[in-house]
């Protein structure tokens, strides 16, 4: 999953290259990361709804050859069907009690800026 990618600003100076650090999950490149990894998640699922991440629980980054983003994400069924191919942004969480459903996931994102280029190697989720 190749998904491309701008704006992503250049990592902080105090983070030293090869050792995961943690990272604030308010973090608007944290937020990103969890997205592409919630697409590649929606991409792979034949669930007939679009999920979207509920909360971002943990996130680690390391400098690896542009930035790699290893996070612990709930994500939650949205009223959005798949076929509707609508914004996420725009996708409520699923009102209905018994389609409610909340997934834990685990998504190593790997961003390198300078080729724009997004890469999610895993996406475990259950």
């Amino acid at each position: 999953c190749v998904v491309s990618v701008t704006n992503v600003p250049p990592p902080d100076s105090t983070i030293r290259p090869g050792f995961p650090v943690p990272v604030n999950t308010n973090n608007t490149e944290v937020r990103k990361a969890a997205r592409f990894g919630v697409y590649r998640y929606n991409n792979s699922s034949n669930d007939l709804f679009l999920f979207k991440e509920s909360q971002i629980r943990k996130a680690m980054v390391q400098i690896v050859r542009g930035l790699k983003y290893m996070l612990h994400v709930e994500i939650k069924r949205t009223m959005c069907e798949k076929r509707d191919h609508s914004s996420l942004d725009s996708c409520h969480f699923q009102r209905e009690k018994n389609l409610q459903r909340m997934l834990r996931c685990y998504f190593e994102v790997w961003i390198t800026p300078w080729t724009h280029k997004v890469y999610i190697p895993v996406a475990h989720c259950h």
